[in-house]
């Protein structure tokens, strides 16, 4: 199937097909995009001094799928970070793209390059981020706040009935956790189980005083959409009580703007560093043939954030200024 457009000439993709998107604003002065490809099979990076030029660059794979094993399907959501002078990339992989009651087999790793330049060197698999127990896990993120870094990601508990549920650690170094793992949301609203239990897809945000995560909820097709968690910002980040959930969804499919399941988001500065953009992928028309996991058309878009007079991102008001684009 080809790329579908908008009804709506005004709202089109920043890059089309590509998914779980995360573009990374880094002090050289550029940004680095890494997302989800339709064939699952590779982790690319693209570099641009604008975000308009993340369009128009190059991707240069950096990694491809293993022939068999642990890493050798369905390579989802990379997430690429700068941590102490090293690059790092989160991703999810399987052994299979089969499923067993209902769920893949996906587990959570980390590549590590040292050189200035991601788009460098060779990537080093430093292997499978370790959780408490082994079940299907999956986007993870990572955050430093007051001195420690931590990892939050998306983790089946064989205990609860659903597909995933956001946890959150400490880490000792980029690919290690230690101490507790706390779960701080699960799918309990009508909103977050269309089809499937889902939490996943976690992004971090700060603003005055105020820590947020936002994650993605329910089956992957136009009734994907977006919640939030926030924790005042000098709580203890690893009880589950500091974190207060949204009620009702943040983001659901738009369609007067043809935007179906917009999520699974990230958040970057603009260029001059004064103002949030929501990263997130959506879909322009909502029917789809078949597993909606291998419909490529879920597109990236990126809108600059807006904020509420309490305080809090807007991420309605901030997909509508699409339309004015």
């Amino acid at each position: 199937m080809g790329v579908q457009q908008s009804k709506l000439d005004g709202v089109k993709p920043l890059i089309e097909q590509r998914a779980d998107p995360h573009i990374f604003r880094h002090s050289d002065g550029y940004y680095y995009f890494a997302a989800s490809v339709p064939e699952y099979d590779r982790i690319e990076i693209r570099r641009g001094r604008t975000i308009e030029e993340l369009s128009r660059a190059n991707p240069v794979v950096v990694w491809r799928k293993h022939e068999s094993g642990q890493l050798s399907a369905n390579i989802w959501a990379p997430e690429i970070h700068h941590i102490d002078g090293k690059w790092y990339i989160y991703f999810a992989a399987a052994h299979t793209t089969e499923t067993i009651e209902g769920l893949f087999d996906h587990r959570m790793f980390v590549l590590e390059n040292g050189n200035a330049s991601p788009l460098e060197g060779e990537w080093e698999e430093k292997g499978q981020i370790r959780t408490a127990w082994e079940s299907f896990s999956l986007d993870a993120t990572t955050f430093e706040h007051r001195g420690t870094r931590y990892y939050v990601w998306a983790q089946k508990d064989r205990q609860i009935d659903g597909n995933s549920n956001l946890y959150i650690s400490a880490m000792s170094n980029p690919w290690t956790l230690t101490g507790e793992q706390t779960m701080i949301s699960m799918p309990e609203y009508d909103w977050e189980t269309i089809g499937y239990k889902v939490n996943e897809g976690a992004s971090f945000l700060r603003k005055d005083g105020l820590l947020f995560l936002s994650y993605s909820a329910s089956a992957t097709d136009f009734n994907y959409c977006m919640g939030l968690l926030e924790a005042d910002e000098d709580a203890d980040l690893l009880d589950a009580a500091s974190w207060r959930k949204s009620l009702v969804p943040v983001l659901t499919t738009e369609e007067n703007l043809g935007l179906y399941g917009p999520g699974h988001n990230s958040f970057t500065l603009t260029e001059d560093g004064t103002n949030a953009l929501l990263v997130f992928h959506a879909r322009t028309y909502k029917d789809i043939s078949g597993d909606p996991l291998y419909d490529p058309n879920r597109h990236t878009f990126v809108a600059e954030l807006q904020w509420s007079s309490d305080g809090r991102p807007d991420f309605r008001s901030s997909v509508a200024m699409l339309s004015r684009v």
